[in-house]
């Protein structure tokens, strides 16, 4: 196989996830939005974190709230887990990196709030123990993960939500995760804003 055709097998290989996780995730994706949406109007906010990629998701759906999607409106309560490097740097250096986003949750989670959590694997030491301390602050839990959801699934509460990629490559996991946050902030705002 060439180049070329590999690329196009790359892209092929992508389809047919997205067509597959479409059926699987559309009900779970509408359940979180319809939760996010509910915490917001009720004066809570969303708190997003993930590792690497999954780091770059968090950042990406809270700058979204806060700013705006497709539409105009007013700015949403959410807060990126990922992006204060003095804050992630000091609680790995002073504590230990598995708790970098459970200190935070800790201290800027609430009842009525939301921690979106997410792991392509599932076994994110440091986004467990942010669910831990997510469950500890009487906040709900929407989980992004793929392949059986490993131990993030195994943690969840009845009230949390899990939208599971139904995919093994970490790629094609990130590929999903990045068009469900696409239709988590799409489906909020027409949640707020009407369709």
């Amino acid at each position: 196989m060439d180049l070329t055709e590999h690329i196009q097998q790359t892209f092929a290989d992508s389809a047919q996830t997205v067509l597959e996780s479409a059926e699987a995730l559309a009900g779970p994706i509408a359940l979180a939005a319809e939760h996010m949406v509910g915490a917001l109007l009720g004066d809570g906010k969303i708190l997003a974190c993930g590792n690497g990629g999954s780091a770059t998701d968090a950042h990406l759906f809270a700058s979204t709230m806060i700013n705006r999607f497709e539409r105009e409106r007013p700015g949403l309560a959410a807060i990126s887990l990922t992006s204060a490097t003095a804050t992630l740097t000091s609680i790995a250096n002073d504590y230990d990196y598995g708790l970098v986003f459970a200190r935070q949750v800790a201290a800027l989670g609430g009842p009525g709030d939301i921690l979106l959590a997410i792991s392509t694997s599932g076994y994110s030491r440091n986004v467990l123990e942010a669910v831990r301390a997510g469950h500890e602050k009487e906040m709900s839990v929407v989980a992004l993960t793929g392949r059986d959801g490993g131990d993030l699934a195994e943690i969840l509460h009845e009230e949390d939500v899990l939208v599971c990629v139904p995919a093994e490559t970490t790629a094609r996991i990130r590929e999903i995760h990045l068009l469900a946050i696409h239709c988590l902030c799409d489906t909020i705002d027409n949640l707020l804003l009407g369709i």
